[in-house]
C-alpha cells in the first residue's frame, strides 16, 4: 500500500471540503486526475474511502483513519518546512488559519496585509468558518491557529485573546422607524434585510437568533462580503446585522445602533492546540495576532 504526498493532500482536501470538486481545485488537480487517483488509492487499500452523496462525499471508516493520518503528515511536512526554512534560501512555509466572519473582516483590513508584507515566504491559508466547526479543526490538526467565540468550547484549546465583537443594525441615514441608539432583534425583525449568502456563518448565527423568537428575518437581496451589504445598506436597500468593524469602515454614510442582545457581544480568542508546538512561521503569525 503505497499513497504519495500528493493522494495524502489531496484526500485532506476532498475529506475537509466534502467534495472531489472543490479538493481538486484546492489541489490544483483536474477532476478527472483528482477522481482516478482516489480510485486508485481505494484499489490499493481495497475498501472505499469515500461514501458518495447527493450532496458531497463524506468519509467512511477507512476513510476516517486515513484522515487521522493524512493530518498527521501534513503537519509534519510542514513543521519540517518551518524548520528547514531558516537555512534554505527561498523555502516557503504555508499557515492554516481559520477564522469567523467577524474575525476575517479585522483580520483583512488591518493585520493580515502587514504581516504578509513582512513576511514574503510565509504564505497563509485564511478559511471563514463557524465558531464551532473552527473550534473542530483545531482540535483535529486541521487549522494551525483559530479565532473563534469563545461560546463554541474552546476549553480543550489554549487560548488568547483577540478583540471583543460587537454586532449591530446599520441603516441608511434616512431609513424610517429606527430611533436611539440602541436597539434589540426584536424591534427591527419587521424590517427589510440586505444579508451575506445563504450557508454564510454569521447570518446563520443571526437567523438563529431570529428563530428562538420565533421569527425570521425578509431578506431582500443576499450578497457576498460585508462591504457590499454595508454598500447595499447605504443606498437605502434595506438594514443589516453585521460586526461593528465594518459598520465602522462606512460610517459616514451608515446609522449604526448597537444590540442590546447578550448573544450580540463575543469575546473572540485566538486559539491553539499548542501554542509551544506550532511551527516557527505560525508562531510569527500567533505573535502578530495579538
Amino acid at each position: 500500500m503505497r499513497f504519495d504526498l500528493v493522494d495524502l493532500r489531496l484526500f485532506l482536501l476532498v475529506a475537509e471540503r466534502g467534495s472531489i470538486t472543490h479538493g481538486a481545485e484546492l489541489a490544483g488537480l483536474a477532476l478527472a486526475s483528482a477522481s482516478a487517483r482516489i480510485k486508485g488509492m481505494e484499489e490499493r487499500l481495497g475498501a472505499p474511502l469515500l461514501e458518495r452523496r447527493r450532496r458531497g462525499v463524506v468519509p467512511t471508516a477507512a476513510g476516517q483513519a486515513l484522515l487521522h493520518h493524512a493530518r498527521a503528515v501534513q503537519n509534519q511536512v510542514e513543521a519540517m518546512a518551518g524548520d528547514l526554512a531558516a537555512y534554505a534560501d527561498g523555502l516557503r512555509a504555508r499557515v492554516r488559519l481559520m477564522a469567523n466572519t467577524a474575525a476575517t473582516s479585522e483580520l483583512l483590513s488591518r493585520i493580515l496585509p502587514a504581516f504578509l508584507v513582512s513576511h514574503p515566504r510565509i504564505d497563509i491559508d485564511l478559511d471563514e468558518r463557524p465558531s464551532h466547526e473552527i473550534a473542530q479543526a483545531v482540535a483535529s490538526g486541521a487549522a494551525d491557529l483559530g479565532i473563534a467565540a469563545t461560546w463554541a468550547g474552546l476549553s480543550h484549546l489554549e487560548q488568547k485573546p483577540f478583540f471583543i465583537d460587537r454586532l449591530v443594525v446599520i441603516a441608511a441615514r434616512n431609513w424610517p422607524g429606527l430611533e436611539g441608539r440602541t436597539t434589540n432583534l426584536a424591534e427591527v425583525l419587521g424590517e427589510s434585510f440586505v444579508g451575506l449568502g445563504a450557508g454564510h456563518a454569521l447570518q446563520e448565527h443571526i437567523a438563529r437568533q431570529a428563530a428562538r423568537l420565533g421569527g425570521h428575518l425578509h431578506f431582500r437581496i443576499r450578497v457576498p462580503g460585508l462591504d457590499n451589504v454595508c454598500g447595499l445598506v447605504a443606498q437605502g436597500a434595506g438594514i443589516a446585522i453585521v460586526p461593528e468593524s465594518a459598520a465602522r469602515r462606512s460610517a459616514r454614510t451608515l446609522r449604526t445602533l448597537r444590540l442590546t442582545d447578550d448573544w450580540a457581544t463575543r469575546q473572540l480568542n485566538l486559539c491553539a492546540r499548542r501554542f509551544d508546538e506550532l511551527t516557527p512561521q505560525a508562531k510569527l503569525l500567533a505573535a502578530a495576532l495579538v
